[in-house]
């Protein structure tokens, strides 16, 4: 079977079929789509630029029909893929062989686990992800490059590309997971007592400043409004010596693209906006990706990062909030430690022996860190 299925690469996402990243793609999905690959391509946010050059992988069966879909870049650097493979760079110039390029199948700039092998079911489904890696390390070898990751893939992916010889390398970020208590209210009153006590504090510092919070969706902000919104987001980057990939215009083409599948939380004072956390959302889970603010107000990141979306998801009965990498800020809020994978073929096989025994050391480690983190949850233990 696995014979009849033929792969070519596509420079762009939008070279691809469009009824294919439809059919093939979760349904309601904010980034798994033709449409936020495409316009964050199109904006420079993925390209060739930033170091970002698309090499998707299209696998088709003999009748020439689009059965698999695999998003693929080649890299110049690690920014934006969420692997943090820094200190595996830093091995390669010690051991004076290169690096980068290398070639990632990932979301850029968005830390969201999920499928990426995007395949039809059906008899061949196995055929067309064997296909698909086949196609994959093929194109490594053929380009000279170092490696192939693949970004928080979902579970089954997991143990499909380890059993694939990939190695798995591990994780932790932070999740609300719906307790289905109705409201903030019932939520809080999951919490301990100094826990709860903290946060209406928090909440309470916000409604006294005066402020006024507002939800929107893409379809309900107009575009001449993105260049206010986008400078809060690109200043506070800028305050961190980190670089804005992403545009006005960008943001306003996700925005009429994607509708209600973006979720904006905007503060502002006397009218003008001074703080945005711009978030997606599918028909399960949230998604909080970046934030911005004109000024230092004083618990106002808790309030549009975290309280308004949990409060979003309480309303509407999404089951997760996944708000970004990092940060144990989070668990006082009720975010729990969740540990998620990446998977990695090295195509050295002294350094793919070497960084296996990395990461098995890492995995033991992050798992010692996740149950000590979960400790530390604000939930009443009665």
């Amino acid at each position: 079977m696995q014979s009849c299925i033929s792969i070519t690469v596509a420079p762009s996402a939008s070279a691809l079929p469009r009824s294919a990243w439809a059919r093939l793609c979760p349904a309601g999905h904010p980034f798994l789509n033709a449409d936020f690959l495409t316009i964050i391509e199109q904006h420079g946010a993925a390209a060739r630029a930033w170091g970002w050059a698309a090499r998707h992988l299209l696998a088709s069966d003999e009748s020439g029909a689009v059965v698999g879909l695999l998003p693929l870049y080649v890299k110049t650097h690690s920014h934006g893929d969420f692997i943090y493979d820094w200190s595996w760079a830093a091995a390669y110039r010690q051991l004076g062989r290169e690096y980068y390029p290398k070639l990632m199948s990932c979301l850029p700039h968005t830390p969201v686990a999920g499928p990426r092998f995007l395949v039809a079911a059906g008899l061949q489904a196995a055929s067309v992800r064997q296909a698909l890696v086949d196609g994959a390390r093929k194109l490594l070898a053929s380009a000279g490059l170092s490696s192939w990751h693949v970004a928080l893939p979902d579970d089954d992916e997991v143990q499909r590309l380890h059993n694939a010889g990939l190695l798995i390398s591990h994780d932790v970020q932070f999740h609300w997971l719906n307790p289905g208590c109705g409201d903030f209210d019932g939520y809080l009153a999951t919490f301990s007592a100094a826990k709860r006590r903290k946060v209406k504090a928090e909440r309470r510092r916000v409604q006294e400043s005066g402020l006024a919070i507002e939800t929107r969706h893409g379809d309900q902000i107009d575009a001449a409004e993105w260049p206010l919104l986008h400078a809060l987001y690109a200043d506070t980057f800028e305050k961190f010596n980190n670089h804005a990939v992403f545009s006005a215009a960008c943001f306003a083409d996700l925005a009429t693209a994607l509708g209600r599948r973006m979720v904006v939380f905007v503060a502002r004072d006397r009218g003008l906006p001074v703080a945005v956390a711009i978030c997606f959302r599918s028909d399960e889970a949230l998604y909080g990706r970046y934030w911005g603010s004109s000024g230092h107000y004083h618990s106002l990141h808790f309030e549009l990062c975290f309280y308004q979306g949990i409060a979003y998801c309480l309303e509407h009965g999404l089951a997760r909030f996944e708000p970004g990498a990092g940060g144990e800020h989070k668990l006082s809020r009720g975010f729990t430690p969740t540990v998620v994978h990446s998977a990695h073929w090295i195509a050295d096989p002294e350094m793919r022996a070497l960084l296996a025994r990395h990461r098995a050391q890492q995995g033991q480690a992050l798992a010692d860190y996740r149950d000590q983190a979960a400790e530390h949850l604000p939930f009443r233990r009665d």
